[in-house]
């Protein structure tokens, strides 16, 4: 059993090796990971991605369109395909935006088996998880959370509404927070950056049909 499972990680790692990056990498870069559903992409998640990569100074960000988000409703959600469009034209706007769907790839469909797969095949990139504090209010039922925060930093972007949701947030209480940028950023890590807000949401630009 003990060598079946050493044949199960080999192969794992080995596998990993033909998952090729969305855009440049390179020893001691910063990239920005943003994941979701983007079902539709829109303005805030340009908001999220930019102000992040200047606060922080990210070299990139790559955009994580996922296949499907268990804590959605399959039956509003557009195809992956069109959701990669849809994302690709709003990240045309800034070329350090890499959209990509690496989770099919990898065949992961949690946040925290994503991050952990990344790391190992790129394990010279010091990768930052985004999000912004709309999220934070649902994190804690995100599968493991608290290991997610113990494997990459995460930053969270304030968002119109929910300006007093790091203060309840389970993640916050678990591991405290920051209003600044900190360096070294090593985990586990929360980080509450502010900037100009952005009110678009997926939600709202599907009940206006757009």
């Amino acid at each position: 059993m003990w060598c079946a499972a050493l044949g199960r990680r080999a192969r794992d790692r080995f596998d990993l090796n033909w998952i090729a990056p969305p855009g440049p990498v390179a020893d001691g870069l910063r990239i920005g990971l943003l994941g979701g559903s983007f079902n539709p992409a829109h303005a805030g998640h340009l908001y999220v991605s930019e102000t992040a990569r200047k606060r922080l100074g990210l070299d990139a960000v790559w955009w994580l369109v996922s296949p499907g988000n268990p804590l959605k409703d399959k039956s509003s959600m557009a195809s992956l395909a069109a959701r990669l469009d849809g994302a690709r034209r709003i990240a045309g706007r800034d070329p350090a935006i890499h959209v990509s769907a690496l989770e099919q790839q990898l065949g992961t469909i949690y946040t925290v088996d994503t991050v952990k797969a990344l790391q190992r095949r790129f394990p010279n990139v010091d990768f930052v998880w985004l999000m912004g504090s709309d999220n934070l209010e649902q994190f804690s039922r995100w599968r493991r959370w608290d290991e997610i925060a113990r494997h990459i930093p995460i930053a969270v972007i304030q968002r119109p509404g929910s300006i007093l949701a790091a203060l309840n947030a389970p993640l916050v209480r678990r591991f405290g927070m920051v209003r600044e940028p900190h360096e070294p950023m090593r985990p586990p890590l929360v980080m509450v950056l502010d900037g100009a807000r952005n009110s678009e949401s997926a939600t709202r630009l599907r009940l206006l049909g757009r």
